[in-house]
C-alpha cells in the first residue's frame, strides 16, 4: 500500500485490535506501521467477525466498511502546479473527502474530468459519455491513457444512468473503486495535458537561450 503520511509504497500485514460487536456490526481497528516514516496508519473497519474454532475473533470475514482515521486527509499525491486552479480545486477536494464519502469524491472528480476534456482536449460540451467518446475518437491519447479514460465511463456506467449522463457533478451511487480510479485517471491526464508540455517547453526555452548565446537561430 501507499503510506498516506509520506506516500512511500510498502507491504506488510496489519494488526487488528478488536473493538467488539454492537447493534449494527462487528468493529475493529486495523493498524499498519510505515517502515519509511515510522508512523501508524489506522483504519476503522466493520463487518462480519472471523473466529477460530475456540471462538476467538481474529478479524473480519466480510468487510462492510473501512475508513481511514489516521492520518485524516488525502493519501493522493499533491496536484501538479502546472494544473489550472479551477481543476486543482476540484481534484484536491475530491482527494480530501474520498475516505468519508466516495460518492461526493466521484462527483467532484467527474466534474473535474469534464472540465479538463472541454478545456484541454477541446471536446464539444455534451454529456460525459459522448465527451469521452469524442476524445477517444480523436486518436490523440496514448493507448494506455485512452483505455483508462474509457474505463472511467464503463465503471461509472454513464450511458445507463440518466442522472450521471446529464449531471456529472451530482451525488449518485458509485461502483466499488470508482472514486479511486477516476482520481488515478485524472492524475494521468494532468501529466499528459499540463505537466509534460510544460516540461518540454522549459527544455526548449533553455536550449533556445543556449542557441541565442551562441549566435544561432532558435528552434522552431
Amino acid at each position: 500500500m501507499k503510506c498516506p503520511h509520506c506516500l512511500e509504497n510498502f507491504f506488510d500485514s496489519p494488526n487488528n485490535f478488536i473493538l467488539g460487536q454492537d447493534a449494527e456490526s462487528f468493529w475493529l481497528i486495523e493498524r499498519r506501521h510505515c517502515p519509511s516514516c515510522k508512523k501508524f496508519i489506522l483504519h476503522l473497519a466493520n463487518g462480519t467477525a472471523a473466529t477460530t474454532v475456540q471462538g476467538q475473533v481474529t478479524g473480519l470475514t466480510y468487510v462492510a466498511g473501512m475508513r481511514l482515521i489516521r492520518p485524516k486527509g488525502s493519501s493522493r499525491p499533491p496536484c501538479p502546479t502546472e494544473v489550472p486552479a479551477r481543476l486543482a480545486d476540484d481534484y484536491n477536494e475530491s482527494c480530501l473527502v474520498i475516505a468519508d464519502s466516495p460518492k461526493a469524491s466521484a462527483a467532484l472528480s467527474r466534474r473535474c474530468l469534464q472540465t479538463l476534456l472541454r478545456e484541454a482536449a477541446g471536446v464539444r460540451p455534451s454529456d460525459p459519455s459522448k465527451e469521452i467518446q469524442e476524445v477517444l475518437d480523436s486518436g490523440k491519447l496514448p493507448s494506455d491513457l485512452a483505455a483508462s479514460i474509457d474505463a472511467v465511463r464503463n465503471i461509472g456506467n454513464f450511458a445507463a444512468h440518466q442522472l450521471q449522463n446529464h449531471h456529472t457533478g451530482e451525488i449518485v451511487d458509485v461502483e466499488p473503486g470508482e472514486a479511486e480510479w477516476t482520481l488515478e485517471v485524472l492524475e494521468s491526464l494532468f501529466d499528459f495535458y499540463y505537466v509534460r508540455p510544460a516540461q518540454l517547453q522549459a527544455k526548449k526555452d533553455a536550449l533556445n537561450k543556449k542557441l541565442a548565446d551562441a549566435g544561432k537561430p532558435p528552434m522552431k
